[in-house]
């Protein structure tokens, strides 16, 4: 099983100005059927004090492009075709998770939903990532 840090394609060049590490994410499990990631709150909040809906998108996508990247791998890369996130409610402070899982993972596509939840376990963001998967 390819690692999330052993990508194909990847460029170290650019290892600095990944925006999962502008946003605290943060990688906890990797299993090869599910994907774990946490961030903060904090610094990725809305001009009203709330978790930027964005963020749970800048999540989702994270988890997901990298799911669908380690399925991939070694002979094709994957490139996000859609996104959708559905927004149920926000949180004001703490760190969210969010748990990928795949829907479905074939040759030239795969689809991932991520669930975004707070620290009580309450569902923030429900989305879907679909990748294709380019041949190197």
């Amino acid at each position: 099983m390819t690692t999330p840090d052993q990508l194909p394609g990847l460029n170290q060049a650019f290892a600095d100005e990944q925006l999962m590490t502008r946003m605290g994410i943060e990688i906890t499990r990797w299993d090869g059927d599910e994907m774990v990631g946490t961030m903060p709150v904090k610094g990725n909040r809305q001009p009203y004090g709330l978790l930027h809906g964005g963020a749970n998108a800048v999540l989702a996508e994270t988890l997901g492009s990298i799911a669908a990247a380690t399925h991939a791998a070694p002979d094709r890369v994957a490139v996000g075709l859609e996104l959708s996130c559905t927004h149920h409610r926000s949180a004001r402070e703490g760190l969210v998770t969010g748990v990928c899982k795949p829907v479905h993972r074939g040759r030239s596509t795969a689809t991932y939903e991520i669930v975004v939840s707070d620290e009580d376990g309450k569902r923030l963001c429900t989305a879907r990532l679909t990748c294709f998967l380019k041949e190197v």
